[in-house]
């Protein structure tokens, strides 16, 4: 692949600006070339680009295309940075007025040099927000689709549509299906902006000459018009990938704007390292509905307070993923220690969690198009959900892992809407840890709060995940938890349902349309606060888990558990996949009888604090 640099422009605003400046700041950069100025950190905004492009591993050459007015600077420069002078190139213009325009300088290089290779296209006066992006898997990416590659990324508040070439962006394809140079007010609501930074295929290169035939006059020979052109009329297969990062073309600034932006993308940078990133999730207790949710079901669940995994998440200069003490322990006080810990615990614990997530953002991003940032982060959770009580423990660190790297590396909604990142972290859990798991859990974490879901089929074909609602959760009654203080893998109570349900077995199947027949209703109790009623699903929604996965499945402690719960009236059920028991008990002194009954049963027993995300904001 080759790279062409373009600073061939005539900067005629910002250097005017900068020769009638009265301040004498700017006094020594009088007739210096755009490109040339004051970037971040003590870089002229060129060395960016030259040290970005300068591999030999990715890019056979590496050329720049200037005017022959500004000629002698970038021959210096080029002298001075290791750039090979001969691969400058003067495209004889010398004021606005005889200016060639930005395809006929791309064409000038292409056709001069003779090339005959794949094109990467960067405009060299343009400043960055984030220098630390990579661009090895921008042209991976590049590779893997059949087209032209755009990179574009999300406007910020303060800047307008109307002064960049904006871009419309598949979401599942990530092609471009229209591109609007510098649109007008309401034409789009498309937020996307594209920059000059491009990759074109060989065999497209000859449409630069053709555009070039029609359009005779330079004024309308610029990059923004060359790509509408192709994609609007010759529709053409172009391919938009986002950088999570802010781009300013310094050719069309004057110096209040030049200044304005270098400071602000330079407090950026600064302010980024001296602020950890912390998230946390929460546990969730399955309420109605579930196991249905990995059987094309209905379930409501809903997020509590009282056990929570946190993820926090720091830049430094290498990838660290820093081991739990409790939950990854290294160091033990003697080998019967190490055994008892094993055998309680097993081995395995949350670093997994977070190397599993950090691979699989990183292999989400590269396929969506989203081009990340070079910069290295340490990671380290802490958590107090307890584990194998089916309390969804694993999934809430994935999704505060999740939580965090979309913070640091500028992921938003649009790029990861909340119900893809469900399905992302129940993938991070089955395909790269083979932890048997459904949706509801990832869902509710993503949402929070109370959540009904409904996984039917024909949405998740259709849409490739359910419809979640959130639900209104003032004035919910006193729900209940309770879990075994010594538990089982709770990952074994899944049993052989999913083979019987698969072959088609009856009883199976039609106790999964019964589940979303329960939810149903139990949605309808929750909104109209009949909390009778609720309590009587709760306890057929147990009753029909018990029928299809029987005793010696669900196990003596689970069991023994719920028989407890009913001896003091309360309503009661497994609110995952086993371990523990949710319940809901309406008679507040028979609450406290049965929370001494528990305890003295060795059971661990706690007043569910319902997480509310409304009432938090």
């Amino acid at each position: 692949m080759i790279c062409i640099l373009l600073v061939a422009g005539h900067g005629t605003v910002l250097e005017t600006q900068i020769k009638n400046d009265d301040t004498g700041l700017y006094s020594h950069l009088a007739g210096v070339p755009k490109a040339l100025l004051p970037g971040m950190g003590g870089k002229k905004i060129l060395d960016f680009w030259w040290e970005t492009v300068n591999m030999r591993q990715l890019f056979t050459e590496v050329y720049l295309v200037t005017n022959a007015d500004k000629y002698k600077y970038y021959e210096r420069w080029a002298t001075a940075n290791d750039f090979p002078v001969e691969n400058v190139v003067n495209d004889g213009s010398t004021t606005l007025t005889d200016r060639l325009g930005a395809v006929a300088d791309l064409e000038l290089v292409i056709r001069s040099r003779k090339l005959q290779d794949d094109i990467m296209v960067i405009a060299g006066d343009m400043l960055c927000a984030d220098q630390n992006f990579d661009i090895a898997q921008v042209i991976r990416f590049f590779r893997s689709e059949p087209g032209e590659l755009i990179i574009y990324y999300e406007l910020e508040e303060s800047e307008k549509s109307s002064s960049r070439g904006i871009v419309e962006v598949c979401r599942d394809t990530h092609r471009i299906t229209r591109f609007l140079e510098k649109p007008q007010e309401g034409l789009t609501s498309s937020r996307l902006a594209s920059v000059v930074f491009y990759c074109v295929q060989r065999d497209s290169l000859s449409y630069l000459s053709d555009f070039l035939h029609l359009q005779p006059q330079a004024t309308h020979r610029s990059l923004g018009r060359f790509w509408e052109w192709l994609i609007n009329e010759k529709r053409l297969d172009v391919f938009g990938m986002k950088l999570p990062t802010g781009f300013q073309l310094i050719g069309q600034v004057g110096l209040s704007d030049y200044t304005r932006w270098l400071t602000h993308y330079s407090t950026k940078q600064q302010d980024t390292p001296a602020k950890p990133i912390t998230c946390r999730s929460f546990a969730r207790v399955g309420l109605m509905g579930n196991p249905s949710d990995g059987f094309n079901g209905k379930t409501i669940a809903m997020s509590i307070c009282n056990f929570w995994a946190e993820v926090t998440l720091v830049e430094s200069q290498t990838l660290v993923l820093v081991p739990h003490p409790l939950n990854d322990p290294t160091e033990f006080g003697s080998l019967q220690d190490l055994f008892c810990i094993s055998r309680k615990e097993g081995y395995l614990g949350g670093l997994r969690l977070l190397q599993a997530t950090c691979k699989k953002f990183y292999q989400f991003c590269s396929k969506q198009g989203i081009a990340l940032t070079k910069q290295n982060f340490t990671l380290k959770y802490d958590t107090n959900i307890p584990r194998q009580v089916g309390l969804a423990g694993s999934s809430a660190i994935v999704s505060a892992t999740l939580k965090c790297l979309m913070k640091f590396y500028n992921i938003t909604d649009d790029d990861l809407p909340k119900s893809i990142r469900a399905n992302f972290i129940l993938n991070v859990e089955t395909e790269e840890l083979f932890i048997t798991a459904g949706l509801q859990d990832r869902v509710v974490q993503v949402y929070e709060g109370l959540v009904y879901m409904d996984f039917s089929k024909e949405l998740m074909e259709e849409q490739g995940h359910g419809s979640y609602v959130s639900m209104d959760m003032s004035g919910l009654p006193p729900f209940w938890l309770a879990y075994l203080s010594d538990p089982s893998d709770s990952g074994r109570i899944h049993s052989n349902i999913r083979q019987r349900w698969l072959s088609g077995e009856p009883l199976v199947v039609e106790a999964m349309k019964t589940f979303a027949e329960l939810t149903d209703q139990a949605r309808t109790a929750l909104q109209d606060k009949d909390w009778r009623r609720l309590a009587q699903l709760m306890d057929q929604n147990f009753e029909l888990r018990r029928s299809v996965y029987t005793d010696p499945c669900l196990g003596p402690g689970n069991l023994a558990m719920v028989q407890l719960a009913r001896q003091f009236g309360s309503a009661v059920k497994l609110p995952g996949s086993g371990g523990a028991v949710v319940g809901l008990c309406l008679d507040e002194a028979r609450l406290v009888e049965m929370r001494r009954a528990f305890q003295e049963a060795g059971c661990v027993f706690c007043v569910i604090a319902p997480y509310d995300p409304v009432g938090r904001r």
